[in-house]
């Protein structure tokens, strides 16, 4: 079956970077799905961050993030990587790595109800 694993989260300075990486452990047919990082603070709903498709060629990010972040895969290695630059307290949160349920998906990429496949998360938290 699909198994995702996030690693990397950890404490860290406002200003400062983190790099989230996701082991993916799945059958070959799912490495054209659109893959993406969620997060979740503490009671707030859990929230898109970014996505890439399924060779790179496309990425979206929140407003939030954007110019800071930095999403990539490798499929090669079915590994899914966020790089976190200039990192803000507003960005803690528990950051989860997700897979879409459909093969080419692209245009529901910021809804986490396209997502089947979820990892345990990690948790990012940046100190002021």
């Amino acid at each position: 079956q699909v198994q995702l694993v996030e690693s990397g989260g950890g404490l860290v300075q406002a200003g400062g970077s983190l790099t989230l990486s996701c082991a993916a452990s799945f059958r070959t047919t799912f490495s054209v799905n659109t893959m993406a990082w969620f997060r979740q603070a503490p009671g707030k709903e859990r929230e898109f961050v970014a996505a890439i498709n399924w060779n790179g060629g496309r990425t979206d990010y929140a407003d939030s993030v954007k110019d800071r972040f930095a999403i990539s895969r490798d499929n090669s290695k079915n590994t899914l990587s966020l790089q976190m630059n200039s990192l803000e307290p507003e960005d803690t949160a528990v950051y989860y790595c997700a897979l879409d349920r459909r093969a080419w998906d692209w245009s529901s990429r910021l809804s986490s109800a396209s997502y089947a496949y979820w990892g345990q998360g990690t948790q990012v938290t940046v100190s002021s």
